[in-house]
C-alpha cells in the first residue's frame, strides 16, 4: 500500500526530539520537511542579521539529522504550498505554531486556504509550556504581573506536557527539483563576520543538548544566585537553542524536575515561566515591539543623539560594565543577562534614548533575538512595561560591575585595554588618580573613552523628565 505524502513545515522547531507535529506526520505517511525562509510576511521583524547566521547553522544540523532530505524554500509560504501541492500528492500539511503576531496572521491564511483546497491541516504547540490564551485571570483577562501569571496561573492550569521521542516510524520524501539548497537562501553575510561567533557556540539540536547536559553538570547548582555573576558559568546559555526550537522547554522542565527540587531548580523553571510571560504579553498585545504598554510614556522627553547611541552600540561610552556588555553582544551575539538590565538602563535612563534604539539593536545583533523577549524586556527596562521595574530604579553600573564583577575578570575580558586597573577603579577610571592611570598604561581619551555622559548628572536628569511625565499626566 502506498503511504500518504505529508509535509512537515519546521519553522521554530528545528529538532527531532519532542516535536509535535513531526510526531503526527509521521503518523500518517511518508514526510516532505521543509523550511521556508518568509521575509515577504515579516516585515520589520525579519530575523536580523546575527540570527541569520545561527539559523543558517541550525539548518545545517537539522539537514544531516534528517538524513539530507529537508527542502528549503524562500518566499511567501502560501504560493511554495500551493507549487509544492501542484507538483506532488500531498495529503496534508502539519507545523507547529508560531506566535509572532504577523506569523498567527499569515498562519490563519494559509491554513483556510490550504483547507479549502481539500488539504489537511494540523498545528500544534512545540514551542511553549503553556497556550498564551489559556493563562487568564479568573476574570477572563489576562494577567500583567509575573508572579501571579506563574504561580496562579501557569502552575494552578496544568502540567505541561510531557516531552514525545523522536519518531520511530519516520519515512521521507524529498522535492528534488523544487527546493533550494541551505546555502542558496544566502543567510550568511558576505563578509564573512559571523566566524567570530564559531568558538562561542555549538549550534543545532546535538549543540543544545551538549549545552544543557553542561548546565546541569556545572551551573545548575549554583543557578539561582550565581546567574548574576557574569564571568561564572552559572547561565544556562541556552536561549538561542530555544529560540529556534533545537531544543524544547517541555524537555527542560522535565528533565530538571526529575532532579528534585530545590531554589536552583525551581527558580530556572521560574525563568521559563518568564519566558512564557512575555509571550502571553505579546499575544495580547500584539503591538508590544513598538507602543509602550504604559500610554504614560508616549509623551516621554526621550533625546537623539546619534553619538551618543554610537557610542552605547559600539562598548565606547568610557563607563566599562556597559562597553564591557555591548563588547561581549559584537563578539559573541549575546549578552549576559545581569549586563542586559545594565546596558538598558543606561542607554534609557542616563542616555534618556529611547528603547525603540536598543530594542532594534538588539533585534540585528542578538542571536537568540526573540520577538516577544525582546520587546517585553526592553519595556520591563524602560519601565513601560506590565510588571515593569519603576523608571526610577536607575542601574548604577559602577556598583552593578563592583557586585556582580568583584573580582572583574568580566570587564577585562572584554575591555583589555584597562586591565591593568586595579580593582579599586576598574569600573569607574575616571575616578583613578593620575599616577594609578599612568602606571596601568591607561590615558582616558586615548586608550579608553572618557565617559560619554556623567553619571549622578544623569540619572537626576532622568528623574526630573520622569517626575515632569508625571506632573503632565496628573
Amino acid at each position: 500500500m502506498t503511504k500518504n505524502i505529508v509535509i512537515h513545515w519546521f519553522r521554530k522547531d528545528l529538532r527531532l526530539l519532542d516535536n509535535p507535529a513531526l510526531v503526527l506526520a509521521a503518523e500518517q505517511g511518508k514526510v516532505l520537511p521543509i523550511y521556508i525562509l518568509d521575509n515577504d510576511n515579516a516585515g520589520d521583524h525579519a530575523i536580523g542579521a546575527a540570527s541569520r547566521c545561527w539559523l543558517h547553522h541550525s539548518l545545517k544540523s537539522l539537514n544531516a539529522s534528517l538524513g539530507g532530505n529537508l527542502a528549503v524554500y524562500k518566499g511567501n509560504p502560501l504560493d511554495i504550498f500551493k507549487k509544492i501541492i501542484a507538483i506532488h500528492d500531498v495529503k496534508a500539511v502539519y507545523w507547529n505554531r508560531c506566535y509572532e503576531p504577523w506569523s498567527m496572521v499569515r498562519d490563519q491564511i494559509i491554513k483556510e486556504d490550504l483547507n479549502a483546497s481539500g488539504i489537511k491541516v494540523q498545528s500544534t504547540n512545540g514551542s511553549l509550556l503553556w497556550e498564551p490564551w489559556e493563562i487568564k485571570k479568573d476574570d477572563g483577562t489576562p494577567y500583567k504581573v509575573f508572579t501571579p501569571f506563574y504561580r496562579n496561573g501557569c502552575l494552578q492550569e496544568r502540567f505541561p506536557r510531557e516531552p514525545l521521542p523522536v519518531p520511530a516510524n519516520l519515512e521521507y520524501y524529498k522535492d528534488i527539483d523544487g527546493s533550494l539548497s541551505i546555502d542558496q537562501i544566502k543567510l550568511l553575510p558576505d563578509v564573512g563576520w559571523d566566524k567570530k561567533f564559531e568558538p562561542f557556540w555549538t549550534i543545532g539540536e546535538a549543540g543544545a543538548q551538549l549545552r544543557f547536559q553542561h548546565f546541569k553538570d556545572k551551573g545548575l547548582s549554583q543557578y539561582k544566585d550565581g546567574r548574576n555573576l557574569p564571568s561564572k558559568p552559572y547561565v544556562s546559555r541556552l536561549s538561542a537553542h530555544l529560540h529556534f526550537g533545537e531544543i524544547s522547554p517541555n524537555q527542560l522542565w522535565y528533565d530538571v524536575k526529575s532532579l528534585g527540587d530545590d531554589k536552583n531548580i525551581d527558580h530556572f523553571c521560574s525563568e521559563l515561566g518568564w519566558r512564557e510571560f512575555s509571550y502571553s504579553q505579546l499575544y495580547h498585545n500584539p503591538d508590544l515591539p513598538t507602543k509602550n504598554l504604559q500610554k504614560k510614556f508616549d509623551t516621554f522627553p526621550w533625546l537623539e543623539d546619534q553619538i551618543l547611541l554610537n557610542a552605547w552600540k559600539t562598548g565606547q561610552t568610557g563607563v566599562p560594565m556597559v562597553d564591557a556588555g555591548m563588547r561581549e553582544l559584537w563578539q559573541s551575539g549575546y549578552m549576559h543577562n545581569r549586563v542586559r538590565m545594565i546596558v538598558g538602563s543606561f542607554l534609557i535612563k542616563n542616555l534618556c534614548q529611547h528603547w525603540h534604539h536598543g530594542e532594534r539593536w538588539f533585534w540585528d545583533t542578538l542571536v537568540d533575538a526573540d520577538l516577544a523577549n525582546n520587546s517585553a524586556s526592553w519595556q520591563w527596562v524602560a519601565g513601560c512595561g506590565a510588571d515593569a521595574a519603576p523608571y526610577f530604579r536607575i542601574f548604577n553600573p559602577v556598583k552593578q560591575g563592583q557586585k556582580f564583577d568583584p573580582e572583574g575578570k568580566y570587564v577585562r575580558q572584554f575591555i583589555p585595554e584597562i586591565s591593568s586597573l586595579p580593582d579599586k577603579y576598574l569600573f569607574n577610571p575616571w575616578e583613578a588618580p593620575e599616577h594609578i592611570l599612568k602606571d596601568s598604561g591607561v590615558k582616558l581619551g586615548v586608550d579608553y573613552p572618557k565617559p560619554v555622559i556623567n553619571l549622578k548628572d544623569s540619572r537626576n536628569a532622568a528623574l526630573e523628565a520622569f517626575q515632569s511625565l508625571k506632573q503632565d499626566i496628573s
